[in-house]
């Protein structure tokens, strides 16, 4: 038994060497081929040579994958040479037509020239992405990518790129919200948009959330054509069939639309009536100019107090001291500065931070330097998809951040 296994290896092992030689002297042949073309055509050979280069790698890839040269019989066999496919792919040497190894049977194969020629295809529309979110036309990314590539996009593959970039983002948006969020922050800016070939000004709604401990998260975002009541209650009932729960505390700007809603979604949970807000407000019931500063000072007074028995007295003070210079004024502090005053239910270490909807400023910023760019935007959903990039990415930096608020009483 033992002489027949041997025997049976002697026979075999001179054939694996002349298979294995003749492997080699097709690949031989073909950089022969590929030198030859660069020898006698210069440069204008690489695109040749380069497709020689490439067809013969993913023949050699293919033997691999099956276990077998072409017309072996074996039994380690996996599959079948199943003829070529011809792609066309851009590179920077020009269009190259290539042949591709096809297979049949149960083998699932793919040469992995391609494959990386796939990956450079996604990751250039991907790049395409990046600069829409940077706010550059379709026409300058276009002219960008032809100088940088030398490669021709079409707005086709443009459109294709925003639509992966928008499922990404519609995922995000639409992410469940597990963790409770004890404090609500909300506020809205205005970008310009075409509807219906009119220029518009749309309203973006943000939400960001404070959990226990202390961090916050952008919970949403939506672009819509107003404040109205309507749209600002569906974006709040859609944070909550997310999974917002926990809420105890909201702040926000007066604004009649949100205030309604959130009596609607939130019924019951103290509110905070942003105090900057509420200052910026005031002016507009100061009979003079030169009075502006002082009321300034006077609210400001109001809101620095130590503890809310000491703010309400000092608001007392500030309205009989306009009382009879400035009477509408005096009836409209009286009237709305408590609002502005829930804050001091909170730690007094919490308060700076959620008496005001500041915490939302410096991403209103980032978003106005991007958004310049653009300046018109072709639709809400072109506004949704920046404005939702950019948030998507700060959340992702908050969440290695430190606290925002300190949870300590």
């Amino acid at each position: 038994m033992a002489g027949q296994t041997g025997s049976s290896v002697e026979v075999i092992k001179p054939k694996n060497r002349k298979k294995r030689k003749m492997t080699h002297q097709n690949e031989n042949k073909e950089d022969s081929a590929a030198v030859q073309h660069i020898l006698e055509n210069g440069l204008d050979g690489l695109p040749e040579a380069f497709r020689i280069i490439i067809n013969e790698a993913m023949r050699i890839e293919r033997s691999k994958a099956l276990q077998a040269q072409p017309y072996e019989r074996t039994n380690e066999r996996l599959g079948h040479a199943n003829g070529f496919k011809d792609k066309t792919i851009a590179t920077r040497i020009g269009k190259i037509r290539f042949s591709v190894p096809q297979v049949r049977g149960e083998i699932d194969f793919y040469p992995s020239a391609m494959e990386k020629g796939i990956r450079s295809e996604r990751a250039l529309k991907l790049a395409i992405a990046e600069m829409y979110i940077q706010g550059v036309s379709t026409r300058r990314v276009t002219r960008i990518l032809e100088e940088l590539c030398g490669l021709e996009i079409t707005s086709s593959q443009v459109s294709n790129a925003t639509a992966m970039l928008d499922q990404e983002l519609e995922k995000w948006r639409k992410r469940a919200l597990i963790s409770s969020y004890q404090c609500l922050i909300l506020d809205a800016r205005y970008e310009k948009v075409r509807i219906d070939g009119l220029v518009q000004s749309c309203a973006v709604l943000v939400a960001i959330g404070v959990d226990p401990e202390g961090k916050r998260s952008i919970l949403g975002v939506n672009a819509k054509l107003s404040e109205a009541e309507v749209h600002w209650r569906d974006f709040l009932s859609s944070l909550q069939e997310r999974g917002l729960h926990g809420v105890n505390y909201i702040v926000s700007d007066s604004h009649k639309g949100l205030r309604a809603a959130l009596t609607t979604r939130f019924t019951g949970v103290p509110w905070q009536r942003c105090q900057f807000h509420l200052q910026q407000n005031a002016m507009a019931h100061v009979p003079k100019i030169n009075m502006r500063e002082e009321v300034a000072q006077d609210i400001r007074s109001i809101f620095s107090s130590p503890d809310l028995q000491h703010a309400q007295t000092r608001l007392k003070e500030v309205v009989q001291k306009y009382q009879s210079s400035a009477s509408k004024l005096a009836s409209w502090l009286e009237t709305n500065t408590p609002e502005a005053l829930t804050v001091f239910c909170r730690p007094e270490a919490q308060r700076k931070k959620l008496c005001t909807t500041n915490s939302l400023e410096r991403l209103n910023r980032e978003i106005k330097r991007r958004t310049r760019v653009v300046s018109v935007f072709p639709s809400e959903a072109s506004l949704e998809r920046l404005v939702s990039a950019l948030l998507s990415e700060t959340n992702d930096d908050w969440e290695s951040e430190r606290p925002f608020l300190s949870i300590k009483n």
